[in-house]
């Protein structure tokens, strides 16, 4: 087994259980790509086992703190177990939940959603794309899903120095002749369509589950009439609103194949889309084409994409976050509801809400906050790794 011996008082995090350490905390040893290692202090005592990344600035990312256990199949059995047991006990409206979320549940880089029959796994870091194949045949043996689709695209495998990859992974016998990706899951009283090929991340934001069925409540205890939705996606939020009572929703995104998934998820739950509008269009400029016209809105979401992956582009993300909600706040009637989002790792909650504050200033605008929203209880966030806790939202009501 090989070690990775780190430099003098940077066992910190470890000792804390953080399961990163970076580069510059490594004073010797090397591995392979994904090689589990043994992680020691200066001093030489033993701090983790850990999946080695050579190119990554995240050189160590741990599996274990416990000296006695083995990095094999039986252990990611383990983990794997057990972060689906916790999905069977936790209140889920929905037969599309999130099974692994990562470093909360013991694996770090793996993401698993499951939508019935079919699961969408992204393996994002070198330690768990060394043990894909065991992980894969695992998932499907434990879950009794049929079909595993790999949405291993994202950006950050390319800072592990990863290729994307995207396709099957996995598909029982009797499944093989089925290529269709394209899926419909149920979701509190409603139905959803996705596709796991072509949408985003695994498929589909299950993390808004939750705040999806609170934006339909608040639409009918407030009797909102008129609803902005803007990064709309495939519409989860315009359905919550059509649920809620909303009689007029916009639904805004650049992209037009998502547009017609939102529409079509309109449809397929019944619902009146005859005071529906499907705009594609760049949401800023859109907004402020909104304010020239004088328009004026009961309730408007903003859901947009991650405008900062890292603390370094922060202020940027800042300016751009803040104009956004400066208009969104000018755009609402008195009395309308804003709820607002950011997915950004690199946004605190506490810099979040500092900057809504600031665009309610520029805005001249009062508003009570009556909510902070975080990510549904699948996608859990631990006490050692305060980093998972990416979305964060607040529901202001405007005075």
């Amino acid at each position: 087994m090989k070690k990775i011996k780190l430099r003098e008082g940077r066992d910190r995090s470890l000792l804390r259980r953080h399961p990163w350490v970076f580069a510059g905390s490594v004073a010797s040893g090397k591995a392979d790509a994904g090689e589990t290692v043994r992680v020691e202090s200066a001093e030489g005592r033993f701090l983790a086992w850990a999946a080695y990344s050579p190119e990554s600035t995240i050189r160590l990312r741990a599996w274990s703190f416990d000296e006695q256990e083995r990095i094999d199949r039986a252990f990611f059995e383990r983990r794997l177990r057990t972060a689906i047991a916790l999905r069977e006990r936790l209140p889920i409206a929905s037969d599309g939940k999130r099974l692994v979320h990562g470093e909360a549940d013991g694996l770090p880089g793996l993401v698993v959603d499951q939508y019935g029959s079919t699961l969408s796994a992204q393996f994002l870091a070198t330690g768990v794309e060394r043990w894909k194949p065991v992980i894969a045949e695992l998932l499907l043996q434990i879950t009794g899903a049929t079909r595993l689709y790999e949405r291993s695209d994202a950006s950050v495998r390319e800072l592990e120095g990863l290729p994307h990859a995207s396709g099957w992974l996995r598909r029982a016998p009797q499944a093989e002749a089925d290529d269709h990706s394209a899926l419909v899951i149920h979701e509190h009283d409603w139905r959803l369509n996705l596709d796991v090929a072509l949408g985003h991340k695994t498929g589909f934001y299950l993390d808004q589950r939750d705040n999806r069925a609170r934006f339909a409540e608040l639409v009918s205890h407030f009797g909102v009439q008129r609803v902005l939705n803007c990064y709309c996606y495939t519409g989860g939020f315009t359905v919550a609103a059509l649920k809620g009572g909303a009689t007029q929703v916009t639904s805004v995104d650049s992209s037009g194949p998502a547009l017609e998934l939102a529409r079509a998820n309109v449809r397929l739950n019944g619902l009146d889309d005859s005071g529906c509008q499907f705009v594609d269009a760049d949401v800023n400029k859109y907004l402020r084409e909104l304010k020239a016209a004088g328009q004026r809105f009961d309730a408007i979401v903003l859901d947009p994409p991650k405008f900062a992956p890292n603390a370094a582009a922060a202020e940027r993300a800042a300016r751009a976050y803040k104009d956004i909600n400066r208009l969104a706040l000018e755009l609402l009637a008195p009395g309308g509801l804003l709820f607002t989002f950011s997915c950004s790792g690199g946004i605190s909650a506490d810099l979040f809400h500092k900057i809504v504050a600031g665009a309610g200033m520029d805005a001249g605008v009062n508003g009570l906050l009556l909510d902070r929203l975080s990510g549904a209880c699948d996608h859990p966030t631990t006490i050692e790794f305060p980093e998972g806790e990416y979305l964060k939202g607040l529901v202001i009501l405007k005075s």
